[in-house]
């Protein structure tokens, strides 16, 4: 299969360009894959992709920040998209030109905006995956309304958990569109696992509100009153870092806590641990958890929607506490340190049951999803549906809504063709 990944900006840092680069690159074992960023602002990407993946930029700001189409609004790009500000006229024409020209089997779009120029943009004969790295909940009302419309047009979309993608089965009525859970894969560790010996507990992720690495900080006050030898050891940037510092300051942790900056590979610190931490308020998936797994390490995480729940089982490689709770996971995490033998223990267990997030089962599970729709595109029909009951069909409103939207993605077309005319 030829495989085209669409993403906003590879040379960035963050959750998606990680995983679309650990899926890309596992799929270039076996098949022909390049990966399309819209935007690129830097000479070289932050992370490196796989050998056998081409990588290629549609608009270089460095040279084209100052083009005039630049200057004026994108028009198919959803304007209640997060990184709508980012997008305009000049990006709508290379994503349609790019699209119109791909000779992929199949094209899959990384984030909402990226999958309705995919849904109204790609021509039929090209299977179109539309990738959720966020959650429906997490839509606001506006940019939910515009996905329903445009994503009837997809022939895959898949969400990170199983939980998601019940919730857009249930509420989205995408009819003919198989929606599935595809998690994101982690590579094989290359160094050994943890022994679980370490007295150190680690967290990483950026350093923003909702990951609350303050509630990490007050649990592990108590854990540095009773065993004042271990250390917590924070791995991220970002806007948080200084009120962190502060919070540490004020607790008279500086002995055990430590702000040590973005690492890159984290495999090397995390296998310098013994317990992982995750207290965010909502985890769309928890990429950070499967990699302290992967490495040996049991994570205490709160049970927040979506994630955590999915990956963490309670009591067996990790523990689940209440949202919030500084006291349940402050005592979560005591447990651990306490008692030796049950963290090691745990840890086995977490190196264990994080091999379904290996990059093996992953693309298997990909490779199928994606053989299915292209036979199915074959056979004249779309894939089957996922389980969730039976659609509605579509009501004159959502007609009349579909066809301004198909009106607006052909006029696109049409201008790029007059420019190359």
């Amino acid at each position: 299969m030829k495989i085209s990944f669409l993403i906003h900006n590879a040379y960035g840092i963050g959750g998606t360009i990680t995983t679309t680069f650990n899926l890309a690159g596992a799929l270039a074992e076996r098949h022909d894959v390049e990966v399309v960023s819209v935007l690129r602002h830097r000479e070289h990407p932050h992370l490196t992709p796989h050998p056998a993946v081409r990588l290629r930029a549609l608009v270089d700001l460095r040279r084209e920040r100052d083009h005039p189409l630049h200057g004026r609004p994108a028009k198919v790009f959803p304007s209640a998209e997060y990184r709508h500000h980012q997008y305009s006229e000049l990006t709508d024409r290379r994503i349609a030109e790019c699209l119109a020209d791909t000779d992929a089997d199949a094209v899959i779009g990384t984030r909402p905006g990226l999958n309705v120029h995919l849904a109204l943009q790609a021509p039929r004969r090209v299977v179109r995956v539309g990738q959720e790295h966020l959650t429906l909940d997490n839509h606001p009302p506006a940019l939910r309304t515009a996905l329903r419309r445009a994503y009837r047009r997809l022939d895959v979309l898949t969400t990170v958990t199983e939980a998601d993608a019940d919730r857009y089965r249930r509420t989205m009525r995408l009819p003919g569109v198989r929606v599935a859970a595809l998690p994101n894969s982690v590579p094989d560790p290359v160094l050994p696992a943890s022994d679980g010996t370490a007295k150190v507990v680690i967290a990483a992720g950026r350093l923003v509100p909702v990951k609350r690495y303050d509630l990490i900080i007050e649990a592990f006050a108590r854990v540095a009153a009773e065993f004042p030898d271990w250390q917590l050891r924070i791995y991220g940037k970002g806007e948080e870092q200084d009120r962190l510092r502060a919070r540490i300051e004020t607790l008279g942790l500086w002995n055990n806590v430590f702000l040590m900056g973005a690492a890159t590979p984290m495999e090397a610190e995390w296998v310098k641990g013994s317990i992982g931490a995750a207290a965010s308020d909502f985890e769309p998936f928890g990429m950070t958890i499967v990699e302290a797994m992967r490495c040996g390490l049991p994570v205490v995480s709160t049970d927040c929607p979506y994630g955590p729940g999915e990956i963490i089982r309670d009591g067996e490689d990790g523990r689940l506490v209440p949202v919030g709770d500084e006291g349940a996971f402050g005592a979560a995490l005591l447990d651990l340190v306490r008692d030796d033998e049950r963290r090691r223990r745990m840890g086995r267990a977490a190196l264990d049951h994080a091999r379904r997030f290996a990059p093996g089962p992953v693309v298997g599970q990909a490779e199928r999803l994606l053989r299915d729709a292209i036979e199915a595109g074959a056979g004249g029909r779309r894939p089957a549906a996922g389980p969730g009951g039976p659609h509605h069909i579509l009501r004159t409103q959502g007609h009349a809504v579909r066809d301004l939207a198909r009106a607006t993605a052909s006029n696109v077309l049409r201008t790029v063709r007059r420019g190359r005319r």
